[in-house]
């Protein structure tokens, strides 16, 4: 069982984000929470998927050289790739709501890329979730943004909220990928990991 294999281990969770510390927390994960800043920037060639592994991977080789022999670090960045383009965490409230009007009545995809990394090995994932909308109105969308303020969130939504609630008519894959972290695909990356 994973939780035995991984107690000779030291998990290294990079990621300020609560959702995913909660998400490894229920997964039954010991792990330390260490942040080493990086900047979420890309090549402007890269689509979906490709994005959110460099992002992930980026964020992991920060910790390359200063890795010891039993510890996992896992990183991870999820994008929200909408109409060929990326949605990413609002600026401020008018960005909240332009994004939001995009999501509108749409559907989007939810692409998380994965990267853990020991001393002597690394494995780069990516999870992808289609997710359906209902149109919104104005006054829904405002509403939404002014009570939940989602500014930390890719695509200015968490689907745990009143938006995903009222709004989500159709997800196609992990649910709690569109949460923030693919769990039930970390859980199998993991247990080969460790072999």
């Amino acid at each position: 069982m994973l939780i035995e294999n991984l107690k000779n281990y030291r998990i290294i969770l990079a990621s300020h984000s609560p959702r995913r510390q909660h998400l490894l927390h229920e997964l039954g994960l010991e792990f330390d929470v260490v942040i080493k800043e990086y900047p979420e920037t890309y090549p402007e060639d890269l689509t979906g998927e490709e994005i959110a592994r460099h992002v992930a991977y980026g964020k992991a080789i920060r910790f390359r050289n200063e890795i010891s022999d039993n510890e996992i670090v896992i990183t991870a960045d999820t994008i929200v790739w909408c109409n060929n383009k990326v949605l990413g965490k609002p600026v401020d409230f008018e960005d909240a709501v332009r994004i939001l009007r995009e999501i509108s009545g749409n559907t989007h995809e939810v692409i998380t890329g994965v990267c853990l990394l020991s001393s002597d090995k690394e494995k780069i994932f990516s999870e992808s979730t289609k997710v359906t909308f209902e149109a919104l109105s104005t006054e829904e969308i405002n509403f939404y943004v002014d009570k939940y303020k989602p500014y930390d969130k890719a695509g200015a939504y968490g689907i745990q909220e009143w938006i995903g609630i009222a709004a989500c008519s159709n997800i196609e894959g992990s649910y709690f990928n569109v949460v923030g972290l693919p769990v039930q695909r970390l859980y199998r990356e993991l247990q080969n990991f460790v072999q």
